[in-house]
């Protein structure tokens, strides 16, 4: 019996000792809906948030993107490098980057696979050199509504 716990304890301090937390996983600064939102003022020097809306077809799949008053049909992609056109290439303390803030729009019925994919086509990317590009760290989602709503 002795051995086998010594086994036990040997495998235990090697999966802890070779565990690697993934960057990409649960990255996200995102807020959930409060029960009473409160509206107030931007600073001037913010970038106003960013209202993705996200529509679902009857079935649960995403029919149409839109942005504040852009649409992208179901397009990620085009979403993504509007996104990186408002945001710029400037990082670090003060930049756009930093105070830029997205809010998800979703109807009710929508499959989480959307969701994920809006996103990820806001949050950032990985470039060419395997690095993580941040684009948008705080987002937040509003009430869910019904499909059309």
């Amino acid at each position: 019996m002795t051995p086998m716990i010594d086994i036990v304890f040997q495998l235990l301090v090697f999966f802890i000792m070779t565990f690697k937390i993934v960057s990409l996983e649960g990255d996200f600064n995102i807020k959930m809906p409060l029960a009473a939102p409160s509206e107030g003022l931007p600073d001037e020097d913010k970038l106003p948030p960013m209202k993705v809306r996200l529509k679902a077809s009857s079935s649960g799949d995403l029919a149409q993107i839109s942005l504040n008053d852009n649409n992208f049909g179901v397009n990620f992609d085009s979403l993504h490098n509007y996104i990186i056109s408002i945001i710029g290439d400037e990082r670090g303390p003060g930049s756009v980057q930093e105070t830029a803030e997205v809010e998800l729009d979703c109807d009710y019925n929508l499959k989480y696979d959307g969701v994920i994919r809006a996103v990820t086509a806001v949050s950032g990317f990985v470039d060419d050199d395997g690095n993580i590009v941040k684009l948008v760290e705080k987002i937040k989602f509003a009430q869910p509504r019904p499909a059309g709503g």
